[in-house]
């Protein structure tokens, strides 16, 4: 694979592409319904208010993500290492304002977050400060250093980092597309190491490659707790939300 990032304009773009083919596949279309039919639940959408990305972030709160910003781009600046071609900031202002209303409006179950793919630990330590117990895990070790220093960007917040496969054991066969970027990690599944399952989560944040999105959603449908939360970013302005529920 290419060691190039792409910008949120060409991932949105290349989301748009796949996405046409995707829902044309009857594989995953069958795969996302046998999984929700074994566990009889399913995920429904939920609406985020009009205006949420203009909500004020506190100063504070601001100048952590601007001293993020600074290390992720010199981190991806670098030229005496290699680059991790699988790690591509999310706008971390929006998804604070997404996770602060849902806070705000109790609509967890729970206080657990799961951040998939935490890479920096910016995510995870943004649920952290509004008050939820948070997990991130991330497949590439040297990541995992740079969330221990987001850690203390943000004034040492805690939050539990697990070098591992964010994948639940077996999931892989609900997708597709083999080749999908977070299906290629070869490294230990994180949830034996800490000890507990997906639906032990009440909110699970992630941010799918293009096209994954839906892979991504399917997982959730099958491994998550009902009730929970599921919010993926998938690509500008484009934050969606959805709830595992029981079939009646």
């Amino acid at each position: 694979m290419s060691h190039k990032r792409l910008s949120h304009r060409q991932i949105a773009a290349e989301e748009r592409r796949r996405l046409s083919q995707v829902v044309a596949i009857p594989e995953i279309i069958e795969a996302k319904k046998t999984s929700r039919q074994s566990i009889a639940a399913r995920t429904v959408r939920i609406e985020l208010p009009a205006g949420i990305d203009e909500t004020p972030i506190p100063s504070d709160v601001e100048e952590a993500l601007r001293q993020s910003h600074l290390r992720i781009q010199a981190f991806q600046d670098r030229w005496d290492q290699p680059q991790i071609e699988q790690f591509v900031a999310s706008d971390y202002e929006l998804v604070f304002r997404v996770i602060r209303w849902i806070v705000q409006q109790r609509m967890m179950t729970g206080n657990r977050m799961l951040e998939w793919g935490c890479g920096f630990g910016v995510v995870a330590a943004l649920g952290s400060i509004l008050g939820l117990d948070v997990t991130g895990i991330e497949a590439e070790r040297r990541l995992l250093g740079e969330a221990e220093k987001t850690m203390e960007d943000f004034g040492g917040v805690p939050v539990e980092l697990v070098w591992g496969n964010f994948l639940p054991v077996g999931s892989e066969v609900l997708s597709h597309n083999p080749d999908f970027p977070s299906i290629g990690h070869r490294v230990p599944c994180a949830y034996q190491q800490i000890g507990s399952d997906l639906d032990d989560f009440s909110l699970v944040f992630g941010y799918p490659w293009p096209g994954e999105w839906a892979f991504h959603e399917a997982v959730f449908a099958r491994y998550g707790a009902v009730g929970g939360l599921l919010v993926l970013f998938c690509g500008p302005n484009d934050i969606r939300v959805w709830r595992k529920i029981a079939n009646d």
